[in-house]
């Protein structure tokens, strides 16, 4: 079963978190993970989820995205989005309809 991080980002430093950006694809890829939603224009249809920056992450598991979030080579570059943003994010597992 696939497994996502999902994370909405309020960016108050963009130089900082271009850094960012620039740093965090080949670990993401290291974990076999790769971009679904990279901040695209968010339509609200009903309430208001208070989306900024909305990034999904696809990962082969769940347990691959968490290994890729706790991981030594994902702390110093997450330092830098955190001094950069304000942000929210979760491990979502997928829906497995076997």
């Amino acid at each position: 079963m696939k497994g996502y991080l999902i994370a909405n980002l309020d960016i108050h430093d963009q130089p900082t978190f271009q850094r960012y950006r620039e740093q965090v694809m080949p670990v993401i890829a290291q974990y076999g993970g790769r971009n679904i939603i990279r901040g695209g224009d968010v339509e609200n249809l009903e309430g208001h989820l208070g989306l900024k920056r909305l990034v999904v992450l696809e990962f082969p598991s769940l347990e691959a995205a968490r290994a890729f979030y706790e991981c030594p080579e994902y702390a110093s570059i997450k330092a830098l989005r955190l001094q950069s943003t304000v942000s929210e994010v979760a491990l979502v597992g997928g829906y497995d309809d076997a």
